[in-house]
């Protein structure tokens, strides 16, 4: 089986100097490789084939055959890196926490493997006779929520 490691090195190596990042590299038994990199501007497709034939270059296909897959992270996918967090800051995202409740608001910032998300709710405001929307915010650790993802909209 291709060792990850190995595989996670060749990306680094070409992602220096560049402005992509390395999002995931899974390798399974079947040594099927899937490389997801990610650019704040969007991932160009020649970039993606360059990035395979530089893998490939420096993987031998003689000593272990393999399918190699070199793609983006997805627009509608689940961050999976901090990086990711700080390029949608401002935007609105979902969010699945770990107790199983969804909310949807606007990614306010990031802090280490903490983030934020304003999320309008109807709060009960001193001298109103009604609940008022306002923006509450809510934080959340990136390695205890089920999943955080951009929302798309059209």
């Amino acid at each position: 089986m291709i060792d990850k490691k190995i595989v996670e090195e060749l990306v680094n190596q070409w992602l220096e100097e560049k402005e992509y990042f390395l999002v995931d590299v899974d390798v399974n038994a079947d040594n099927k490789i899937v490389v997801e990199i990610d650019h704040v501007d969007g991932v160009w497709i020649e970039d993606c084939v360059e990035l395979s034939r530089f893998i490939e270059e420096h993987v031998n296909r003689d000593n272990e055959d393999y399918e190699l897959e070199v793609g983006s992270a997805g627009l509608g996918q689940p961050f999976k890196v901090e990086q990711q967090y700080i390029n949608f800051i401002g935007r609105e995202v979902e969010v699945l926490a770990a107790d199983g409740k969804k909310v949807k608001g606007v990614l306010k910032g990031v802090d280490g493997r903490k983030f934020t998300v304003a999320v309008q709710e109807k709060v009960k405001v001193e001298g109103k006779k009604r609940p008022v929307l306002q923006d509450v915010d809510h934080e959340y650790c990136m390695d205890e929520v089920k999943y955080c993802k951009y929302l798309i909209k059209f």
